[in-house]
């Protein structure tokens, strides 16, 4: 293998997805990490611990002489043996650690010594991270957005993915969000979030160019938090105006919410389980917003739901589930959505079904 310079390239790290071999303590990683990036840590957690405490008590020479007696043997060959197959799988990557000082040339020095040159990212994940928030903040200040808004379960994310410079944001933040939107797997971090949104802005900003189309969302996607300059933005960006009939956008939001949803609980837990932990996933959707509901509403939204689910374990029909989907569109999402709209600032660029949006986008690109 040709030896290859480290690099400080953070952009070309990025928009090419370089495979990055993060060699920090697996809770440094859990914290904050990058979409291309895996864990190969130089030391576990309770050994880092220990070195940390010895550095405080003792001094940097003994934190790293217990670091070497801690990592030796077995360990270190164990260790070694995780970098060789990363470097295999990805050899065009690199390796980083905090700063890009002790723990990445120790690493880079092991490697070395086995027979291997691997390269290391210059400032470590500090540096990583401190690019993609001076980046996406730049690309915020600078870029033009347009927005794609338009009432639940008119299939925002479906169309936003057919137009020409999309930033899927709940896709980043894997949830759907509203209060039915978590999805099987957990979110991200804030700060895995925040960085996942700087990757596809560059992403977006470097190898598609134009205006960048984002679906309309409130501050927060399930936990995760929209940087309030990026909130300022959209809400004075032009917006494109998605527009479904009633059964169309049920059809939508049961495909969404109890078809798929099932499915993905099935898959992971089994059909017994799975089942049981849908049901609660419906269920306390419903009861996360009775307070907005208002108490006879909410009782009879859940009292449909529950017989919609009774009809769905005994027969399989999912027809039930058309009568609590309609009355929670009407009577509480329709009216929040109608008061946001009127919020807006930005300009009515186009309004129709999902053929006029993507028709004139693309036409707009296009000139």
């Amino acid at each position: 293998m040709a030896t290859r310079p480290d690099t400080d390239d953070y952009l070309s790290l990025f928009l090419n997805d370089v495979p990055l071999m993060d060699v920090r303590a697996p809770v440094e990683f859990a914290k904050g990490s990058f979409p291309s990036a895996e864990n190969a840590p130089l030391m576990y957690d309770e050994e880092r611990h220990r070195v940390g405490v010895c550095y405080k008590e003792k001094g940097q020479d003994k934190a790293i002489e217990l670091g070497h007696q801690l990592v030796s043997g077995d360990i270190k060959a164990q260790r070694l043996e995780a970098w060789k197959r990363f470097i295999a799988r990805h050899p065009e990557g690199y390796l980083y650690c905090f700063r890009g000082g002790l723990r990445s040339h120790l690493t880079q020095q092991w490697i070395k010594d086995s027979g291997l040159d691997y390269p290391l990212v210059k400032g470590g994940y500090k540096a990583l991270r401190r690019f993609l928030i001076d980046t996406l903040e730049a690309q915020i200040e600078s870029g033009q957005f347009r927005v794609l808004s338009g009432r639940t379960g008119t299939g925002k994310t479906r169309v936003l993915m057919q137009l020409p410079n999309p930033v899927d944001l709940e896709g980043l933040a894997n949830h759907r969000g509203s209060s039915f939107g978590r999805q099987v797997t957990p979110q991200p971090t804030q700060i895995d979030f925040e960085n996942r949104l700087a990757v596809a802005m560059l992403k977006a900003h470097h190898q598609v160019g134009g205006p960048i189309y984002l679906e309309d969302e409130s501050r927060l996607i399930g936990r995760c938090a929209l940087p309030e300059t990026l909130r300022n933005r959209m809400s004075a960006s032009p917006l494109l105006i998605l527009e479904q009939d009633m059964v169309e956008r049920v059809a939508i939001i049961r495909s969404d919410y109890v078809e798929d949803m099932l499915a993905s609980y099935t898959a992971r837990d089994g059909e017994e389980a799975g089942w049981l932990n849908f049901r609660d996933y419906l269920l306390s959707a419903i009861d996360r917003i009775r307070k907005r509901l208002g108490g006879d509403r909410y009782q009879k939204l859940r009292h449909l739901m529950l017989e919609a689910l009774e009809q769905q374990a005994a027969t399989g029909s999912l027809e039930g589930h058309h009568l609590w989907i309609e009355s929670l569109l009407t009577d509480y999402y329709d009216p929040m959505y109608d008061y946001q709209l009127s919020q807006k600032q930005g300009d009515i660029l186009v309004r129709g079904k999902p053929e006029a949006i993507t028709s004139w986008a693309r036409a707009s690109f296009a000139s």
